[in-house]
Formats: structure tokens, sequence, C-alpha cells
């Protein structure tokens, strides 16, 4: 699966985001989808993640409830809307599939494909 993901930005503390994330390829539908963030000096991390059907998501504790994962099947897209933006969520975004067809995200070593990332800052 190639993934594009797109939407990153400079906002301020407080504001929104929707970040978007084309997929073009094999079966997009079959894969679990997710966003991992990496700030400078740290560690890719997991932010979110939803199942290959769409019934399931999930989500690091320090994005849940701000931010909402979906996805449409028929358009190959994922997005992650964020809200309530705050300077510690400043990274570059990453759009993923999993490795598998209906296998779900939640590690790094889940991941079989990434997208290029796309800059996120928040100012305060």
């Amino acid at each position: 699966v190639q993934l594009q993901a797109s939407g990153g930005g400079l906002v301020q503390a407080g504001d929104s985001l929707r970040l978007s994330c084309a997929a073009s390829g094999r079966i997009f539908s079959r894969y679990g989808m997710g966003w991992f963030r990496q700030a400078p000096g740290k560690e890719r991390e997991f932010v979110a993640a939803i199942s290959w059907s769409g019934v399931d998501t999930y989500y690091a504790d320090s994005v849940k409830g701000r931010f909402a994962i979906s996805r449409d099947n028929a358009k190959n897209t994922v997005y992650l809307q964020m809200v309530n933006l705050n300077p510690e969520d400043t990274a570059v975004y990453y759009c993923a599939a999993a490795l598998s067809y209906y296998a779900t995200l939640r590690t790094v070593s889940d991941v079989g494909s990434w997208g290029q990332g796309t800059q996120v800052t928040v100012s305060s």
C-alpha cells in the first residue's frame, strides 16, 4: 500500500487540524490503518489506529478525547481529526498501514507501509 499524508501545518494552542492519508495500491479496505508521530529527538510513537472495518478504534492516552481517527473505504482515505491541540502535539505525523490483511496497528512493529509524514507545529 502506498500512502500519501497531508493536512499538517502551523497552528496555535487550542486550534484544530484534520490530517488525511490517501492510499493506493493493494486493497485498502482490508488493512488496519493508523497514525504515529515523531517529535525531534524522540522515538516514533503510536497515536491512533482503526480496524479494517472501521468498527474499532484505539488511541494513545495522551490524545484520547482530543483526536479522532476515521476512514472512508470508498475514498481509500484515513483521517485524523485533532482538536484542542497543544505544543506537546508538535511532531511529524505519519500514517501507516498494517503488515497484513485484517491486522490492527498498535506498535511500530505492526506497520507494513509508511506514508511520507506531515509536519504539525503547535505554538503556545
